[in-house]
């Protein structure tokens, strides 16, 4: 069977784990603390970076977004890219809206301060960074419901990739609590649709040790 070498809380990690479930595609998982550098992982990928999928026949993938339009070319069904050129321009901007833009704005500021740092022994984390990832979400969530607004899903009218990335980035800040979902009722509304989903229960199953999710993190209703 495949294997998936991830971390509970790496949004790019979880953006493949939706893809697979989506595809409807058995895997194995196996947490791996990057931080150790283990010789063995390594040789699987040089970056020390998950995800990493190891295919049955023994093919490495590593990055997600080379995994994830790998798993759209080989499992076709559902098109997660999407189905004309347009429609796959569109969700590649915007899945790399919130693998880039996203990340570098709130998850890293949240999720890589609050839980990261604890596991890498970088210190206490930095409450300005805390400060500015909590500012900077609103902004997003805003970008969402403006889009679920004129469109069904994030890209368009069918599920895409840039949905999974959206949602994989947001679960993550959400495990620790820190989504305003009140303020931002359409992008909530849009979270459910997407957290209510099969390939989501993996995810809402995951918890850390030492840090459990919030009562709502896996509550279908918020």
């Amino acid at each position: 069977m495949r294997l998936l070498y991830h971390l509970w809380l790496s949004p790019f990690s979880r953006k493949v784990r939706l893809v697979l479930g989506e595809k409807k595609l058995d895997v194995t998982l196996k947490v791996e603390k990057t931080w150790e550098r283990r010789e063995e992982f390594l040789t699987l990928n040089p970056s020390g970076c998950v995800p990493v999928l190891v295919e049955d026949d023994g093919a490495v993938l590593a990055e997600s977004a080379s995994i994830a339009e790998y798993l759209d070319e080989t499992h076709p069904d559902p098109p997660l890219l999407g189905r004309s050129p347009a429609m796959r321009a569109e969700t590649r901007r915007l899945t790399a809206w919130f693998d880039v833009k996203f990340h570098h704005e709130v998850t890293a500021n949240l999720v890589d301060e609050k839980i990261m740092k604890r596991f890498l022994g970088l210190g206490e984390p930095d409450s300005g960074a805390i400060r500015a990832g909590n500012k900077n979400i609103h902004y997003h969530l805003d970008y969402i419901g403006y889009l679920t607004e004129r469109r069904r899903w994030i890209a368009g009218d069918e599920l895409s990739l840039a949905d999974l990335a959206a949602a994989a980035h947001l679960s993550c800040v959400d495990y620790l609590g820190d989504v305003p979902w009140d303020d931002h009722l359409p992008a909530k509304d849009w979270y459910a649709r997407i957290k209510s989903r099969p390939s989501f229960r993996s995810l809402l199953g995951d918890h850390i040790p030492g840090a459990p999710p919030p009562k709502h993190y896996a509550d279908l209703d918020f």
